[in-house]
This record gives C-alpha cells, structure tokens and sequence, in this order.
C-alpha cells in the first residue's frame, strides 16, 4: 500500500516493481498477486488498461492510520485511560498536531487561543506523580465522565491488520 500512496495516482504493476527494484530484488508476479490480494480487500481499485490493470487506493493513508488509531481505541475496556495512555507517549510536535487537528475538528467558532498565559497553563507534574481526576466547571469536584465514542461511520475498509484473510491466513 506504501507505493500505491505513494503516486496518489493510479498505478500499474511494473510501476510498483520498478520503484521496489530500486531497493531489493523482487518478481513481477509477486508484485501483481500483492496488488490483486489488495483489491480482493477492497484496498485498492484497479481499471483494466490494455492487458494490465492500474491500481488505486480506496482511501488515504491518513484514513486508514485514523481506522487503526479508532479500531484500538473503541477496543479498549476503558478507552478514556486508553487515551490519555496513548497522549502520555506523544512527543510535544505530535501534541500540538492534535491541538491543531482538534480545533480544525471544532471549527472557527469554538476555538481557543493557541499559546495559554503562564497563570492559564496546568501547573508542571513532577515526576511519577499521579494526574489528578479531571472535573467539569461548576460540577462541584465531581470527576467528568468520559464521552462514549462515536458510532463508526462508513469510511476505509476495515483494517486489514485485525482482520484474516478470506481464506484463514
């Protein structure tokens, strides 16, 4: 799937072959069952062109990594702490791309400024100390309760690394 994502485009066997030649030795027919066993997963899409096929990706790379990240987190027995497990190992660019992702998410009217003064920001951690229960404004000290996740929309297949083949492998 990486060198179909790669063109963004539909592409063709020899295509494939010659950008993986680069790298290793590999055989057209190896290539082409690859390619048909994606398209079999409805990964790809693929056009008859003369005696061959091109093929394209059903969906981007961006959806499928957005399919993986929702399929292990609807997974979770408790996916709030799943979350902020999962937070916990981002580095500061992968946090800020998700401050990012979730006020374009939002929209203009809900967003927020981008840089908290110092008084706004949380008060720094030390290490190995506990975060504390997270509450909502004027619920008394309550802890918030985490949002059940969305019903899953049509999009990507499903992730083909949860899945089993067609035929058991």
């Amino acid at each position: 799937m990486s060198r179909v994502w790669k063109w963004n485009r539909p592409v063709t066997v020899r295509e494939v072959l010659e950008d993986l030649q680069k790298e290793r030795s590999i055989a057209y027919t190896t290539v082409m069952t690859v390619l048909d066993n994606l398209h079999q997963k409805g990964w790809v899409r693929r056009e008859a062109e003369g005696r061959a096929y091109r093929y394209e990706a059903v969906s981007t790379r961006a959806a499928y990594a957005a399919a993986l990240m929702n399929d292990a987190w609807s997974q979770s027995d408790n996916p709030a702490a799943a979350l902020v497990a999962f937070f916990g190992m981002m580095s500061e660019e992968q946090r800020q791309a998700l401050r990012d992702a979730v006020r374009i998410v939002q929209g203009p009217e809900t967003q927020e400024p981008t840089e908290p003064s110092e008084s706004a920001r949380p008060a720094e951690r030390p290490e190995g100390a506990e975060r504390p229960e997270r509450t909502e404004p004027g619920e008394g000290g309550t802890p918030a309760e985490p949002a059940e996740p969305a019903e899953p929309r049509e999009g990507p297949p499903e992730n083909p690394a949860s899945a089993q083949d067609r035929d058991g492998r």
